[in-house]
């Protein structure tokens, strides 16, 4: 009896258990909740994200229409620069022309005027003859030059033979031109053209006034030209008509 009535105390009393009362909720009314909640969050979602490309423009047609406006432009700024290519190519190449056209006139320019002395040179060698040509026909060499080329050991020479006087037939024979030169102590002697007779070509002489005779000749690179002899030989004469010798150093 006791514990009957100390089962009871606990029971309804200060020491008895919690107990919770909850409001019974059918099925279907959660379901129905829980429907609304998806429904709610959905709408929040789309809302948000319609929102989204309205506050940053992303419209297909927009962006479309942006990228064929750019599609445009970069064509149009692409022939012009194909444009502005070629005037840039045309222009080099008449800018080339133009340079070569200058380089072939200041060619032209600096051969003119070195002929142009040469004449000069030519003419007063002749007006110093002229008090001398009516007495006699003699046989006289102008304008003897000899100087070094282009490449080493290479020399250049030009001179001018001339007859004076009634000159009552043309002067025929050659001419042979002897370099002297020293190679360390050594003295060289080149003789042109190597054969006595003058038979080479460009050292014959065929003419009534004047011919003009020039050409190079090479020695040892190194050696140095002391002096040049010209020698003019009348056609079956073995001695020279006449010598002239010029000191180069």
């Amino acid at each position: 009896m006791k514990a009957w009535l100390k089962s009871l105390k606990n029971r309804v009393g200060i020491n008895a258990p919690r107990v919770a009362v909850r409001a019974h909720m059918p099925w279907h009314t959660r379901w129905i909740i829980f429907g609304c909640i998806v429904a709610a969050v959905a709408g929040a979602s789309w809302a948000t994200y319609h929102f989204g490309r309205e506050f940053t423009g992303f419209r297909k047609s927009e962006i479309e229409s942006e990228m064929k406006r750019l599609h445009d432009a970069t064509a149009k700024q692409a022939a012009e620069i194909a444009d502005i290519r070629q005037k840039l190519a045309a222009s080099e190449s008449q800018r080339q022309i133009e340079a070569v056209t200058y380089v072939d006139l200041a060619k032209q320019v600096k051969g003119l005027s070195t002929e142009n002395a040469t004449l000069k040179d030519d003419l007063a060698f002749f007006q110093s003859l002229l008090p001398t040509a009516a007495r006699d026909d003699t046989i006289a060499l102008g304008r003897l030059k000899v100087e070094p080329d282009t490449l080493p050991g290479e020399f250049k020479y030009r001179l001018l033979v001339v007859q004076g006087g009634q000159r009552p037939t043309d002067f025929q024979g050659h001419v042979q031109i002897v370099v002297s030169a020293l190679q360390g102590s050594e003295k060289v002697v080149l003789a042109l053209p190597p054969t006595a007779d003058g038979k080479t070509r460009e050292y014959q002489l065929n003419f009534k006034s004047f011919q003009r005779v020039e050409g190079t000749f090479k020695i040892a690179p190194g050696a140095v030209v002391k002096s040049v002899q010209v020698r003019v030989y009348q056609i079956g004469a073995s001695a020279p008509k006449l010598t002239q010798t010029i000191s180069i150093s």
